[in-house]
């Protein structure tokens, strides 16, 4: 009986490990299985067609794959640029498929396409997109700008109009000049606006389609104004000529004379600055009312022309004049006798009168010139330039460039308010600056609002300061000097400005720590050490401002780098770079207006640095610069 029991023992184990055994190469059957079956899903998303298109409620989805080969071939196509999170984007998408679907119902269908720009960026750089929506229509490949109203009626209109067989771009409205038609075409023009350009700059690109369209509609204004451009790597002799250094440059010239464009740079902004342009650069002023407003309300100087008619020979000349200094000034003229008299003026005069709350007992309540036949534009000009600012003006970021460029300036500043409940705090601090600026007529004198100049006070480092008035002069190359924080008064002011004018003040600069070993192929510049390499007469020296934060910069520091290894060797060139987010730059010919900015300073002309104004931020293109200009190479043959 037992050998019975073990019997059944034995046959239970061996069954109990057949099935285990079963199970075991089921499962790994079954995984066999789902592997095959993942690798025949594999095989078969690897043959899909990446360049395969998508439909989304009518809408074609169009990415960097599929894009050209979709439209290759295809006489119109409606493309919608958008971003995912554009709240304008996702209004329109309703109105958008709309149009989908009245155009796949045209005959022939005409296919409504969009690109999620986010992802799409390949496509997206290429067709110059920078908002969003973006709508183009294609025709033959071509992109054709939409501008209309975002409507399915007058999309769809549009989108039909250029689908017509027969239907072709309107020609460029912007002229092409060359040196052949330059003279000619700017001689004879009232006032034109000509680019300068070079084909490869991207700033250039994206202006190219706000520029043409700025140039059709200014061409449909009566009379019409004029655009054109230059491509500046062709007609050297122009560029070099009008002192063409970067790209774009625009010039306004009225009649061959040229004139800065200061405006902006996309299509309705250029219309209405070049639309201002082509009126008169002064003013018609009919009343005495009208001046006596400017003189007690105005923040500048009233400039005023009076004279006896349009035909008046001083009055052309003021035009004139006028005409290179409508960015500067606000100019005014009269032919009243009530204007004539209220300024105590004849005709033929100009005159220039300071807002009331300027006036002062120091200086004369207004100043005159008068014009005759001999008389220059450039000596009116001059005129108006000297007689702009007062003895003590009120200097703001708003008229900081224009009024209070020269150098030295000495800054007073405090919390300015002009308004009735105020005004006598604020003349009070400024008639002590009144009594000083008198016996220093070499230097302009200016108050400024401690809230406008936060920044500016901080870099000065008078932010803490404690007291109410504090006291900056903004010397020549940059130099900034402080008055010691201390109760303020006419005879303090006084002492800092001989200390000054002596030469016995310390210029203040924020820099970083010198470095203990600055024996790197890249020299690092800090605020102190900037005269020592930079301005070393000995050495030439590229120096590249930069931020820490900055994409450019970051991806030029490996050529950047390489660059400083290459010439490591070179005892008399120094390549070198200055984090200028952390160091003042003491010297103000190397202006600093955006990262990377590359200077090239030869060891003959460090007053004259060469500004890196090529695209070719490479080894290979900064070598090439460096070579330029180099005064003191040693491996010239090598390079």
């Amino acid at each position: 009986m037992r050998k019975v029991a073990l019997l059944l023992i034995v046959l239970l184990g061996v069954a109990h490990f057949a099935t285990v055994c079963r199970c075991e190469d089921d499962a790994a059957e079954n995984k066999g299985e789902a592997a095959d079956e993942d690798s025949d899903d594999e095989e078969e998303d690897d043959d899909e067609d990446d360049t395969e298109v998508k439909e989304e409620n009518g809408v074609l989805v169009l990415t960097n794959s599929n894009f050209d080969t979709f439209i290759e071939g295809k006489d119109t196509v409606l493309v919608e640029f958008y971003a995912p999170w554009c709240g304008h984007c996702k209004q329109f998408a309703p109105e958008y498929e709309k149009i989908a679907q009245t155009l796949k119902e045209n005959d022939p269908p005409i296919p409504v396409a969009k690109v999620d720009a986010t992802k799409a960026n390949m496509v997206a750089s290429r067709f110059d997109v920078s908002g969003y929506p973006t709508i183009k229509i294609l025709k033959n490949g071509e992109p054709v700008d939409y501008d209309g109203e975002r409507t399915e009626k007058a999309i769809v209109a549009r989108v039909l109009e250029v689908s017509q067989p027969d239907w072709k771009p309107p020609p460029e409205a912007t002229l092409v000049l060359t040196k052949d038609n330059f003279d000619e075409t700017v001689d004879n023009a009232d006032i034109i606006l000509v680019e300068f350009y070079a084909p490869w700059c991207g700033h250039c690109k994206r202006l190219a389609p706000e520029y043409e369209k700025a140039a059709q509609e200014l061409s449909q204004r009566s009379p019409p104004i004029p655009l054109a451009k230059v491509d500046a790597t062709v007609e050297t002799e122009l560029a070099s000529r009008f002192g063409v250094t970067g790209y774009p440059t625009l010039k306004i010239f009225r009649k061959g004379k040229a004139f800065e464009y200061n405006g902006p740079r996309e299509k309705y902004g250029i219309v209405d600055f070049m639309s201002e342009q082509a009126g008169p650069p002064s003013k018609q002023v009919q009343a005495a009312k009208q001046v006596q407003e400017l003189l007690k309300d105005g923040d500048d100087a009233v400039i005023v022309g009076i004279f006896s008619s349009e035909q008046d020979a001083a009055y052309e000349i003021y035009i004139e004049a006028c005409n290179a200094l409508r960015e500067d000034f606000v100019f005014r003229h009269s032919f009243s006798s009530e204007v004539a008299k209220l300024l105590k003026v004849s005709p033929g005069q100009i005159v220039i009168v300071q807002p009331e709350k300027f006036h002062s007992k120091y200086e004369p309540a207004s100043n005159k010139l008068s014009v005759k036949e001999s008389t220059s534009v450039s000596e009116v000009q001059d005129f108006f330039r000297k007689h702009s600012v007062p003895l003590v003006g009120h200097r703001k970021p708003s008229n900081d460039a224009k009024r209070y460029a020269k150098r030295p300036l000495v800054v007073v500043y405090y919390g300015i308010d002009f308004s009735f409940d105020y005004r006598i705090a604020t003349q009070f601090w400024r008639s002590k600056v009144l009594d000083v600026a008198k016996d220093f007529p070499e230097y302009t004198f200016a108050i400024a609002d401690e809230e406008d100049y936060a920044e500016e006070l901080k870099s000065l480092g008078l932010s803490e300061s404690g007291e109410e008035v504090n006291v900056g002069i903004l010397a020549d190359g940059g130099k900034k000097f402080v008055m010691e924080p201390e109760e303020f008064d006419s005879e303090v002011l006084k002492e800092f400005v001989i200390a000054f004018k002596k030469g016995k003040l310390q210029p203040i600069i924020k820099s970083q720590p010198v470095p203990k070993n600055n024996k790197g192929p890249v020299k690092v510049v800090v605020g102190k050490t900037f005269d020592e390499i930079v301005m070393d007469a000995q050495k030439d020296v590229l120096i590249e401002f930069y931020a820490p934060w900055c994409g450019h910069c970051k991806k030029l520091e490996p050529d950047y780098l390489a660059l400083g290894k290459k010439y490591k060797s070179e005892k008399n060139l120094v390549i070198a770079k200055m984090d200028t987010t952390a160091n003042d730059v003491p010297n103000d010919r190397y202006k600093v207006e955006g990262f990377p900015t590359i200077y090239f300073a030869p060891s003959n002309g460090k007053q004259s640095p060469v500004k890196f104004e090529g695209g070719d931020r490479t080894v290979e293109g900064l070598s090439k610069f460096v070579e330029e200009h180099a005064t003191k190479l040693q491996k010239r043959d090598e390079l």
